[in-house]
C-alpha cells in the first residue's frame, strides 16, 4: 500500500517509480503545449503582415505541438534510471515516435512552401501562363519531394531496430541482386516518379491546361504524384498515368498562349452572295464579348457539286470563350442567311433545259457592274496572319472579281421553262 513514507520516496526521486514518471511527464506534457501555444501566438502576431509566413505557420502548427510534446516526454525517459521497467522500450518507441513526427514537420513544411507559392500566384488573373507554369512546379516538385522525405523517415525509423540493420547489412553485402529486384517490381512507382520530375522541369502540361488526349477535350485539373486527372467538358474525369505524358502524343491548346483560333463551317448554294454575308459577320463579332479583335476571315474553301463550303475563322483569348463564339458565329450567319436568302441555303437542283441551251442566274450585263461594284469590298477581307493560305495574297491566284460578281449581283429572271419541266429543288 502507498503511505507517507512511499510519498517522501517518490518525491525525493520521482523517475524512480512510475507513479512519480508519470506526474513528471504529465507535467512537461503541460509545459510543451504552454511553450507551444505562447510561441505559436507570438510568431503568428509577427507573421499577419506576411501572408506567406502565414501559411506556413499555419501548415506546421499540429506537427510542431507534437514534437514538443515527444521531446518532453523524451527528456524525462532520458533522465529515467534503467531500473525503472520498461524503461528501455520505451526509450526506443519514443525514438521512433521522434522520427515520425520530424518526417510529418518536414513533410507539412514542404506543402507549406508550396501552398504559400500557389497562393501568391492565383489563376483568375486574366494572362495565367506564369501563375500555371509556378503551379505545376511547385505542386509535382513538393510531391516529390514528399515521397523523398518519407522514405528516408521510414528507413530511419526501421534503423533503430537492432534486426532491421542486420538486414540492411545483408542487403548491402547483396545490392547488386537485390537493387535489380528491387528495380524490376517498383518500375511503375519509380517510373511515375520521375516522370512527375520531368513534367515539373520541362513542363508539357501545367494545371488548368487546355489539352485533348485520345479525342476527349478537357482541362488538367490535378497532378498528383502518379495521375493526372482531366476534367472533360462534360464534368467526367479522365485519370491518366504521369508516365503516359512522356511516352505518347497529346495535344495542348495552352502550351504558350491560351489564345486561340476556331473554325465555323457552312454550306450554302453557289448565288450565295458573299459581301453581305462578311457584313453580318462584322456586324456580329462588334457586338460578341467572346471576341477578342484579332481574327476575322470568311473564305470559299471548297466547292462540291451540290453547294460551296464557307469557312469563318474567329479569335478568342481562350478555348472556352471561342466554343461560345463560334456558336453564336454560327447561328447569326445562318439566321442572316434565312432571314435574307433563304433561296440560296443548300438545295438539290434538277436542269431539264433542252440539250445544248445553257442557263444563266445572271445577265453578263449586271455580272460586270456588279465585278466593279464589289471590287472594293473584296480587298483585304481574308489578309490574316492567322491564315497562312489568305496572308499569301491573290498574287498567284484568280482574280476575285469574277467570282465576287457572280455570288453577289443580282439575279436576273429565269427563262421560261417548256411544258412538263420540273421546279428545280
Amino acid at each position: 500500500m502507498i503511505n507517507i513514507d512511499s510519498f517522501e520516496r517518490i518525491a525525493s526521486a520521482p523517475l524512480n517509480t512510475w507513479p512519480g514518471a508519470i506526474v513528471v511527464a504529465t507535467l512537461a506534457v503541460l509545459f510543451a503545449i504552454g511553450v507551444h501555444r505562447i510561441g505559436a501566438r507570438i510568431l503568428l502576431r509577427i507573421a499577419r503582415p506576411y501572408p506567406l509566413m502565414s501559411v506556413v505557420l499555419r501548415f506546421i502548427d499540429k506537427p510542431a505541438l507534437a514534437l514538443f510534446i515527444i521531446l518532453g516526454l523524451g527528456f524525462i525517459l532520458v533522465e529515467a534510471p534503467d531500473s525503472l521497467p520498461f524503461a528501455t522500450a520505451l526509450r526506443d518507441l519514443l525514438t521512433v515516435l521522434l522520427i515520425v513526427a520530424l518526417t510529418w514537420l518536414a513533410v507539412r513544411s514542404v506543402g507549406a512552401v508550396a501552398e504559400a507559392l500557389v497562393q501568391s500566384h492565383p489563376l483568375d488573373s486574366k494572362d495565367n501562363l506564369q501563375a500555371r507554369r509556378i503551379h505545376t512546379q511547385a505542386r509535382v516538385l513538393a510531391r516529390s519531394v514528399m515521397v523523398v522525405i518519407v522514405i528516408i523517415g521510414f528507413g530511419g525509423a526501421l534503423m533503430t531496430f537492432p534486426a532491421v540493420r542486420q538486414i540492411g547489412a545483408s542487403l548491402l553485402a547483396s545490392a547488386g541482386v537485390a537493387g535489380l529486384v528491387a528495380g524490376i517490381a517498383a518500375r511503375p512507382v519509380l517510373g511515375n516518379l520521375i516522370a512527375g520530375l520531368q513534367i515539373a522541369l520541362s513542363q508539357p502540361i501545367r494545371l488548368d491546361d487546355v489539352v485533348v488526349i485520345q479525342g476527349e477535350w478537357g482541362r488538367v485539373e490535378e497532378i498528383t504524384g502518379t495521375y493526372v486527372s482531366i476534367r472533360i467538358w462534360d464534368q467526367r474525369r479522365m485519370i491518366v498515368p504521369l508516365q503516359w505524358f512522356i511516352e505518347n502524343p497529346f495535344t495542348n491548346w495552352t502550351r504558350n498562349s491560351s489564345q486561340i483560333i476556331g473554325t465555323v463551317f457552312l454550306n450554302v448554294d453557289y448565288r450565295m452572295p458573299l459581301a453581305p454575308m462578311r457584313e453580318a459577320l462584322e456586324r456580329i463579332l462588334e457586338h460578341a464579348p467572346e471576341w477578342d479583335g484579332r481574327v476575322q476571315v470568311l473564305q470559299v474553301t471548297d466547292a462540291t457539286e451540290k453547294s460551296m463550303q464557307l469557312r469563318v475563322l474567329v479569335s478568342s483569348f481562350d478555348s472556352g470563350l471561342n466554343f461560345d463564339l463560334r456558336c453564336r458565329v454560327r447561328e447569326g450567319l445562318l439566321n442572316f442567311a434565312q432571314a435574307e436568302y433563304p433561296q440560296f441555303l443548300p438545295r438539290t437542283r434538277a436542269d431539264f433545259a433542252p440539250e445544248g441551251e445553257h442557263v444563266d442566274f445572271v445577265a453578263p450585263l449586271e455580272r460586270t457592274q456588279a465585278s466593279s461594284a464589289i471590287r472594293p469590298a473584296m480587298r483585304g477581307t481574308a489578309n490574316t496572319e492567322a491564315d497562312p493560305v489568305a496572308s499569301r495574297g491573290e498574287r498567284n491566284g484568280p482574280d476575285p472579281s469574277a467570282h465576287s460578281a457572280a455570288s453577289t449581283a443580282k439575279t436576273a429572271p429565269e427563262p421560261a421553262e417548256p411544258v412538263g419541266a420540273g421546279n428545280p429543288r
